[in-house]
């Protein structure tokens, strides 16, 4: 699982049929502490997420092509949840 700041979407004219109707969105990575860590990905939004919103990122394949229930989709990040807080305890 990856913690990520949704920092836009990305637009495609030609795509596979499983991206029809869903939106895909560029992710900044953070770190435990909601600071950038400097890389993106473009994850498929599987919870209606938007610009702005600290989200819950899922890059594997096989859990994203489950969450989406199509064994042969083209897909290996999926957005999972919005986060609310994050609070680490003592180490």
């Amino acid at each position: 699982m990856i913690l990520g700041r949704v920092a836009g979407s990305v637009v495609s004219t030609i795509h596979h049929s499983i991206i029809d109707g869903r939106k895909l969105l560029l992710a900044e990575r953070l770190d435990q502490n909601g600071k950038p860590t400097g890389g993106y990905l473009i994850a498929l939004d599987g919870i209606g997420a938007g610009r702005g919103e600290t989200v819950l990122i899922l890059d594997e394949g096989s859990g994203a092509r489950q969450i989406l229930d199509d064994p042969a989709a083209p897909v290996r990040s999926i957005v999972v949840g919005i986060v609310d807080e994050v609070s680490l305890g003592p180490a």
